[in-house]
């Protein structure tokens, strides 16, 4: 209520004033019509007063209200606006190669773990190399030891024919072409000449070649028992290691069992000739040739 004109034309201004003093105003107020004091009691203003100012306070909240919720709004739609832009940003930096810094960090450790990948390669690379060069070297060592056994055989080899040949050397043996020979001293049969050269680690001697018979006939010229018998089967002629005989040097006319006699065993006998052989008695008694293969 802003106020009151009386008959004067003076406005009454009422709402400063307490409840008496308002209904004690109000009742001596007329109005043109005569009907204001009438129409407001002083119960009723006051409880038209009331209502007023509850409504307003109302009001007053309910316009808070509508402030805080828009400043919330305004504020919700800023920050969605920022992140529209940001994220628009971040898109449009990716279409023109701008990295983002979680792009950035990504590419850092992309390129971290193929560096990690091209060391492991390259490890990987040397360590197959080297297992390379370890096992060429365990086969050039396993070839080293097999040769140095191979040389230290052939050395024990030759050793034990340089012993052998400075026994027999010193024995009276004479070495041709592979061989010793030794023409004994003493006289036996043929049989006992066979084991006579046989404990000396030889044998009766088996003539192979022309070079070979050559130089046996130029050693002794007397008659001497040779390897070769027909002892087993008559007129099959073997040497003392039971191989054939395939090339001959007999004396013209021989073998003959001469007389009828039985002549099974061979000696060399006419030393003036190539073909020197002949058949005789075994138990005839004659000097004999032993022969020790022995290839330097």
């Amino acid at each position: 209520m802003k106020g009151h004109k009386d008959k004067s034309g003076i406005v009454l201004d009422v709402r400063n004033l307490n409840a008496s003093a308002r209904t004690a105003v109000l009742n001596n107020y007329t109005g043109e019509s005569g009907e204001v004091a009438a129409a407001l009691p002083g119960g009723k203003l006051l409880k038209w007063v009331a209502v007023s100012f509850c409504l307003v306070c109302i009001l007053q909240a309910a316009l808070n209200i509508s402030l805080r919720l828009a400043l919330r709004t305004d504020a919700s739609c800023k920050n969605l606006t920022e992140e529209e832009d940001s994220l628009k940003k971040n898109n449009d930096g990716k279409h023109h190669g701008i990295k983002s810094p979680p792009a950035s960090q990504n590419n850092i450790l992309t390129r971290e773990r193929d560096d990690l990948k091209r060391k492991l390669a390259d490890f990987a690379s040397q360590n197959n190399i080297l297992t390379r060069e370890i096992d060429d070297l365990k086969r050039k060592l396993a070839d080293f030891v097999s040769q140095n056994n191979i040389l230290t055989r052939e050395r024990d080899d030759l050793k034990r024919k340089l012993e052998d040949f400075v026994h027999y050397a010193q024995q009276g043996w004479q070495y041709f072409n592979g061989s010793f020979y030794y023409i004994s001293s003493t006289k036996q049969n043929w049989q006992d000449s066979r084991d006579d050269c046989l404990q000396r680690g030889a044998s009766l001697a088996i003539i192979n070649s022309k070079e070979e018979q050559k130089f046996i006939r130029q050693q002794q010229e007397t008659i001497i028992w040779i390897g070769l018998t027909d002892k087993e089967t008559e007129g099959v002629w073997k040497w003392v290691d039971e191989t054939p005989l395939t090339g001959s040097f007999w004396y013209s006319g021989e073998p003959n069992n001469y007389r009828g006699s039985d002549e099974d065993c061979v000696v060399i006998n006419y030393y003036n000739d190539e073909n020197s052989w002949n058949d005789a008695v075994c138990e005839n008694q004659n000097l004999w040739l032993c022969e020790k293969k022995m290839v330097i």
